[in-house]
């Protein structure tokens, strides 16, 4: 059966973040200039990486991936947010609603992978460094990446596969500014009340379940570490506090929206803004901000392209 015909409904309507023009003009304001940070910072990341030979290293490898996602990620939901701010009628068809909900769980589902092998290569580079490059070859490297996006989107289609055929005949209103399934699926004309519990607690159950394994993995690092070495504790807590810092603020928000019984709507809100700008921004900024190697890939690519535009 076919979701879209089987529907009354056509297109969704967002309630967006506020009514007061204020308000909105403080949010376009603030919406459009970490958006175009969080583009320009993953884009620069990723150019640095691949223009520089110094950079072709499983780290680095997996860092450029974790931006490219990450430039998805602000690409999903932002730029309509934005759109939508100074509209009366903030809408949105049933295909795509359904095609940004798609790439939310695609995207963050390949982003948990990614993040998991980030950990796995600090892993081996701080407590097997001889045999690093052995075991993060170029192509385990991509093999990781590949499993990455299949387990992302068979996730995303196996959450959506519950969703696409409920029908939906009315009310269509959305209290936010972009797709996802919870909201959706309370708006199903039929009993959703077990499909809500199985989809959320699936997404839950994934987001807590990756990050206490993630957070126990750093744990078990610092504990090999200190074993080994008492002077090593210190690198290594600098090397992977960046990495945490990142895992908290892509999981945190995860968790609250899939986990925590009593939804606000307002809270909501600000955590899908902080998740689909902020995080987005931060990430690029905690792991260049020490990084020596990164920082001078940047400035290099940046001086490069200056050199360009004045030959040009």
């Amino acid at each position: 059966m076919d979701g879209a015909n089987s529907s009354v409904v056509s297109e969704f309507v967002f309630l967006g973040l506020s009514n007061k023009w204020g308000v909105q003009l403080l949010l376009f304001l603030f919406s459009s200039v970490f958006y175009m940070a969080s583009l320009m910072g993953n884009l620069l990341i990723v150019c640095s990486v691949t223009a520089d030979s110094k950079l072709h290293s499983p780290m680095y490898f997996l860092l450029a991936n974790l931006s490219f996602l990450d430039l998805g990620v602000c690409s999903v939901a932002a730029p309509k947010m934005i759109y939508d701010l100074f509209r009366k009628h903030k809408a949105i068809s049933f295909g795509g609603c359904i095609t940004q909900i798609f790439f939310i769980h695609a995207i963050g589902g390949t982003e948990m992978v990614l993040l998991t092998a980030m950990a796995f290569d600090r892993y081996v580079a701080i407590c097997k460094p001889l045999h690093y490059l052995t075991i993060m070859r170029p192509q385990i490297c991509i093999l990781i990446l590949a499993v990455a996006w299949i387990l992302g989107v068979i996730h995303s289609v196996a959450q959506l596969a519950f969703v696409v055929d409920l029908p939906f005949c009315g009310p269509n209103i959305l209290d936010s500014f972009y797709c996802d399934l919870p909201q959706l699926i309370r708006l199903a004309c039929t009993e959703t009340d077990k499909l809500e519990f199985m989809v959320t607690a699936n997404s839950g159950l994934i987001s807590v379940i990756s990050f206490f394994v993630l957070i126990i993995s750093y744990i078990f690092i610092l504990v090999t570490v200190r074993r080994h070495s008492a002077g090593g504790i210190s690198k290594a807590l600098s090397t992977l506090s960046a990495h945490v810092t990142v895992v908290v603020l892509f999981f945190g928000p995860l968790i609250f929206f899939y986990t925590w019984p009593f939804p606000s709507s307002h809270l909501d809100k600000f955590l899908a803004i902080f998740d689909a700008i902020l995080t987005p921004f931060l990430n690029p900024v905690i792991y260049t901000f020490r990084n020596k190697e990164m920082k001078a890939a940047m400035r290099k690519l940046w001086y490069q392209l200056l050199s360009y535009k004045k030959v040009s």
